[in-house]
């Protein structure tokens, strides 16, 4: 069977894609660790505990997209520095949960204004709404694609 390969098109826009995921995501931990000590996954999880309150390991790490694992190893640091709580025990990860303590809703307060700054300056500023609603069309299929692969 013949490999296809991408077009050389479909092959610059990729290589585009992956440039700009992959320099965004490390601007954006820069700014968050010079600014408020925080690294990209902590904001990450700050946010989405914000957004639905507490909430089981095992939900949050489907949420974020995370290994279970990795979200655990992340969870354990956060809480030494106090951003986050756990309530459960550590033999039953799967009924643990997880919830935004005073000092991370505080932490995330004072990241927030300065991430979506970076976000909007780079990615939305710069799009006309026709644009703009392309992006979100582009994005959407591909998701809509990921959930039934």
């Amino acid at each position: 069977m013949a490999q296809r390969w991408l077009t050389g098109d479909q092959q610059r826009i990729w290589r585009n894609y992956l440039a700009l995921n992959g320099r965004l995501h490390a601007a954006m931990n820069r700014q968050l660790q010079a600014r408020c000590g925080l690294s990209l996954a902590d904001y990450e999880v700050l946010v989405a505990l914000s957004e639905q309150g507490p909430a089981r390991v095992l939900e949050l790490a489907e949420a974020l997209g995370w290994e279970q694992s990795r979200l655990s190893h992340h969870l354990a640091r956060m809480r030494s520095r106090g951003l986050i709580e756990r309530h459960g025990t550590e033999q039953d990860r799967r009924g643990a949960s997880v919830e935004i303590t005073a000092d991370g809703t505080d932490a995330l307060h004072a990241a927030a204004p300065d991430h979506v700054a970076l976000v909007r300056s780079v990615l939305f500023e710069p799009m006309t709404p026709t644009q703009l609603r392309a992006f979100d069309k582009v994005i959407t299929t591909a998701l809509d694609r990921l959930e039934g692969a």
